[in-house]
């Protein structure tokens, strides 16, 4: 069946088919999006990459699911991934239906000092090449991959401002930044009526919770949904692996660089209270750790991968359950972030116990701002 009347007519069991706002904005997105860094098999993600003839099932089944949500790189695959997916949305006519994400920072030409990074030459050279490759005039969502540390916050904020204006990019965000980085580009942003920052892209997952510490709190104040990547580690928090020595065994993208990761006592807990879980639920493990990254605060999507039709099928039916309360505190438990100073001072505990002792205070109450939901 043509994609274009596939998408008019969405199977609702198929997939959570609920699109939300994306940060503080108007771009409504589904609540798992479709990455795409092992479509192609050349440059730095080859090992594990798949052809154009791989990929199109993969891609066709999330478009007929009602997913819309699609990111890629340019750096993917060394631009194999953009060029692919460009042919795949050609085809059956889908673009205007999908929100398309690309990202620019890592070089293009190691050569030349100006082929990389977040500077304006860079920049607007990156997304003119990522639009002929893709095969579209605009990009819906245009993300900062990665800080350089160099470059100024503000003459990045003004170059995606200027790529808005000139029609080339729908909305901007960041991606792999610092907690700080994306609040001076937010604040900049307002303060001078430029565009502002939708999303911040991250590496989230029960065995890495890093971020919790600054993001959240930085994104939910400042109007920036999170969308995640790495929600399954790598493939780690899906059962596949298991102990061998101080390493792991098993097939998949840990290994298929050869060597053995390095996994942690605290990571094999986590791994060990997910499959507890995952067995009470009657849900394989993944779908239980995907389900987890995407009801945490602040996250707005989350990027899976999939290396076969049959494997999307199972990551888009994460968010067609709910984690119990008691399930969700053991694994909370288990996967416990160990928090330094000075976060451990802003935690209830010690607030209760020194700010405001024996003193019930908190921001808002019970359904001050009830959620918004047009149903079905």
């Amino acid at each position: 069946m043509d994609l274009r009347v596939q998408f008019s007519r969405v199977r609702l069991g198929r997939m959570n088919n609920h699109y939300y706002l994306l940060g503080r904005s108007g771009l409504r997105v589904s609540r798992i999006a479709l990455g795409t860094m092992n479509f192609g098999t050349g440059g730095f993600h080859a090992a594990y990459g798949k052809t154009a003839a791989e990929a199109e099932p993969i891609f066709r089944r999330y478009v007929e699911a009602g997913g819309n949500l699609i990111d890629t790189a340019d750096f993917y695959t060394a631009g194999e991934s953009e060029t692919i997916l460009g042919k795949l949305i050609a085809a059956p006519g889908v673009r205007d239906r999908l929100v398309l994400t690309s990202k620019f920072t890592n070089t293009v030409d190691p050569t030349d000092p100006n082929a990389g990074g977040n500077g304006r030459k860079h920049m607007i050279r990156a997304v003119e090449a990522s639009l002929r490759r893709l095969g579209t005039d605009y990009l819906d969502l245009y993300l900062l991959h990665t800080w350089d540390r160099i470059t100024p916050v503000e003459e990045v904020v003004h170059t995606f401002d200027d790529l808005v204006r000139a029609g080339k990019v729908r909305y901007a965000g960041l991606s792999d930044v610092p907690a700080w980085y994306a609040a001076r580009a937010q604040t900049f942003a307002e303060a001078n009526a430029l565009t502002p920052m939708v999303t911040v892209q991250l590496p989230y997952n029960l065995v890495a919770r890093d971020i919790e510490a600054e993001f959240p709190a930085m994104a939910q104040t400042l109007g920036i949904g999170l969308t995640i990547w790495s929600p399954i580690a790598g493939g780690l928090l899906t059962g596949k692996y298991k102990r061998s020595g101080d390493g792991l065994t098993g097939e998949g993208r840990l290994q298929a660089a050869g060597g053995q990761r390095a996994v942690s006592a605290r990571e094999w807990r986590v791994i060990e209270e997910l499959e507890k879980v995952a067995a009470e639920l009657g849900r394989p493990m993944a779908q239980v750790a995907v389900n987890w990254v995407a009801t945490q605060p602040a996250v707005g999507s989350v990027i899976v991968g999939a290396s076969s039709p049959a494997q999307l099928d199972g990551n888009l039916a994460a968010l067609d359950f709910e984690i119990p309360a008691d399930a969700r505190k053991r694994l909370d438990a288990a996967s416990a972030p160990a928090l330094g100073m000075p976060y451990t001072m802003f935690t209830p505990a010690y607030q209760s116990w020194i700010v405001s002792p024996g003193l019930g205070i908190g921001d808002k109450p019970a359904g001050y701002a009830p959620p918004l939901w047009n149903a079905a």
